[in-house]
């Protein structure tokens, strides 16, 4: 597997549908071929011997087909990593969203088409990208924007920060398509990346035992099941231990259900009004914090698991989809990180090239919790918080893994991507930006001083030591060699 640092060659240019997964190549030159599926059998890009056979393949996987291929990719596995994204992703983040609406003041009913513009924002790019693409492009509602919003959305009246929102997607949605920022996140160290992204799901492998203090019957039954059960069969290992928490958790001592009313959830319109304050008050802050603390670790992820992702594409779409729901109530559409981990490791399926699923997965329970907006207000308040941190714990123990081990690979370079590791793993939040942006800023200043600096003060050096004969004494030099 190469990991980000290597995909300068597979950039935006190329056409990630015909091969979204960065898979070994033994040596460039005529005859090498590229492992994949057996039935793909496909040759390096440029290489003599492409096909018929070939050719047909890039036909029915090509992104304008049809592809009912995905009936025979799919798999319980897929689809259940879908499932638990959307729990995890719709549990702890959607509490945050509910602050920021009481902070600035919203109905019941804006509130509730907030909740259904998130969801259904998410759902929407989850699926067409994952189609598209074919690889788990997991997309999640801003997080981070919306603790920044719980702190400055009562300063404005709600049309203004309806019109902030539109302002944000559109400036997110040009950062994409510059480009720009995906050929920066292609020059991070491999190892930098690991090391974020491992930080970035420390707590919920460290909270998975933190449970254990007011739920271990939950814990100790999920741990046991998906060790049990990845002995036989990995891909559902994590399957059986969501059953087994679920059930352990209903008939644990102190569990009490609540009935929960079902309804659907109708978007409420709201003309946008724009403002130079909110623009620098919500607009700005926002655009900045959700690219830097959700987008970079997002390209990271699907980079870390080998893909090549799009950069272009994917965060234009999510820029734009951003701006066209937040009349809605949406405030920002972005990739994901942490829920993305549980799509896009091998938990989900052995093949890489059959994640995709759990990305359409993720897109429908994100539209069905989209249209019940109302009810998952009330369906998280009555789940018990261990619960959560128990499913996303066994959910993300193989990614964290093997981002681990990713980390600490590269001899040369860890020390700067344990920097980025712990920094990330810290929680720090400064300026209203979060920990895994100043984790991937202090890992690259490490790796600056202890790697890029020296090699240079090295070259000084020596050119120094040599110096360059002056043009004079070059040509006298060499008509001294010519009259000998």
């Amino acid at each position: 597997m190469t990991t980000a640092g290597q995909s300068t060659e597979g950039g935006a240019g190329e056409d990630p549908a015909q091969d979204p997964v960065r898979t070994p190549v033994q040596e460039k030159g005529q005859g090498t071929t590229v492992r994949g599926t057996p039935e793909q059998g496909t040759t390096a890009r440029g290489t003599p011997g492409q096909g018929a056979r070939e050719q047909e393949f890039a036909r029915r996987t090509g992104p304008g087909a049809w592809r009912p291929r995905v009936l025979r990719d799919a798999s319980l596995s897929a689809v259940l990593a879908g499932l638990v994204t959307v729990t995890v992703s719709c549990s702890g983040p959607l509490l945050v969203v509910l602050a920021a609406a009481a902070a600035g003041h919203l109905s019941d009913e804006q509130t509730a088409s907030w909740v259904w513009a998130a969801c259904v924002g998410s759902g929407v790019t989850c699926a067409v990208l994952s189609w598209w693409t074919r690889m788990p492009v997991i997309t999640a509602f801003s997080t981070p924007g919306a603790a920044v919003l719980v702190g400055s959305l009562g300063n404005y009246s709600y049309p203004e920060a309806v019109g902030a929102f539109i302002i944000s997607g559109l400036l997110m949605a040009l950062i994409g398509l510059t480009g720009v920022f995906g050929r920066i996140m292609r020059r991070i160290p491999p190892g930098i990346v690991a090391g974020m992204l491992a930080g970035v799901l420390f707590s919920f492998g460290a909270g998975l035992f933190s449970a254990l203090d007011t739920a271990p019957l939950p814990v100790l039954t999920a741990l046991a099941t998906y060790l049990a059960v990845k002995q036989r069969s990995p891909r559902y290992a994590v399957a059986g231990a969501l059953v087994a928490a679920v059930l352990a958790t209903a008939v644990a001592p102190g569990f009490h259900s609540t009935p929960v009313d079902i309804g659907w959830t109708l978007p409420v319109f709201t003309a946008p009004e724009f403002s130079g304050a909110a623009l620098v008050g919500i607009a700005i802050p926002l655009a900045v914090v959700t690219m830097a603390s959700q987008n970079a670790p997002g390209l990271g992820v699907l980079a870390a698991c080998g893909y090549r992702p799009n950069d272009r594409l994917l965060l234009t779409a999510t820029g734009l989809t951003s701006s066209a729901l937040a009349p809605l109530g949406g405030h920002a559409v972005n990739l994901a990180a942490i829920t993305a981990a549980i799509s896009t490791g091998e938990e989900s399926h052995p093949d890489p090239r059959r994640r995709y699923v759990a990305g359409l997965a993720s897109g429908f329970f994100y539209l069905l919790t989209g249209v019940c907006g109302a009810a998952l207000v009330g369906l998280f308040a009555v789940l018990p918080a261990e619960l959560i941190a128990v499913i996303a714990g066994v959910a993300l123990l193989g990614t964290i893994s093997s981002s681990l081990a990713q980390t600490l690979a590269d001899e040369r370079g860890r020390d700067a991507s344990v920097v980025t590791f712990l920094t990330t793993a810290s929680g720090v939040t400064l300026g209203g930006i979060g920990s895994a942006c100043w984790g991937l800023l202090l890992g690259l200043a490490t790796h600056a001083a202890l790697s890029v600096l020296p090699v240079r003060r090295r070259g000084r050096r020596d050119r120094g030591k040599n110096p360059t004969p002056a043009s004079g004494d070059a040509s006298t030099a060499s008509s001294r060699s010519a009259a000998g």
